[in-house]
């Protein structure tokens, strides 16, 4: 759920900060049999993140963790800037905003920890997966359905899209709205 008075925030958005571990992934970090350093991304956030990037969001990264997987995803994504190995957070929104030439009522942010606290109190939407800490939770304006990695970006891309008015033709250019040639199927059995 979410207020009419954040729905009326989401309106407004024009750019969406992600945080990495806990919101992109599931919080787990796996490490390989040489070191390096593994993560899952959802493939179904990934989709959310190119629908909102087509429809001209900007997107982008503030971790507390430098990585090379997260600025290859990043790359992938199309995402920019995406700032690491930043554990201040509100700073690092500063720099977001100048590259964006946004304010941050026009910006949207998901974190899932106490660290990304000072970044989503500045924002014009705070976002969070539902698995994110209490302290989170019970201040930010949507709490997507998912947790982190399983789908919780991708929740928080469709609301956007919808607010800004972009979810019916994306329905309608993937043929999933009421003029379907679905719609008229006839039905299989077997």
């Amino acid at each position: 759920m979410i207020s009419e008075a954040a729905w009326e925030r989401a309106q407004k958005v024009r750019g969406l900060i992600l945080d990495v571990d806990g919101v992109l992934t599931d919080n787990r970090i796996y490490y390989g049999s040489e070191g390096e350093v593994l993560r899952a991304f959802s493939v179904r956030d990934g989709l959310g993140l190119v629908l909102l990037r087509d429809a001209g969001y900007r997107l982008g990264i503030v971790s507390g963790r430098a990585s090379s997987t997260v600025r290859a995803r990043a790359r992938e994504l199309g995402m920019d800037p995406v700032l690491l190995d930043r554990s201040d957070k509100a700073a690092a929104l500063e720099e977001v905003l100048a590259a964006w030439k946004l304010q941050p009522e026009e910006v949207a942010a998901m974190g899932d920890d106490i660290l990304d606290g000072s970044l989503l109190a500045k924002v014009g939407l705070s976002m969070a997966p539902s698995d994110a800490r209490e302290e989170l939770l019970a201040r930010v304006d949507f709490v997507a359905p998912a947790g982190g990695g399983r789908g919780a970006v991708r929740e928080a891309c469709e609301l956007l899209l919808r607010a800004g008015g972009h979810w019916e033709e994306i329905l309608r250019r993937h043929h999933l709205d009421e003029e379907s040639p679905w719609k008229n199927r006839p039905e299989i059995t077997g």
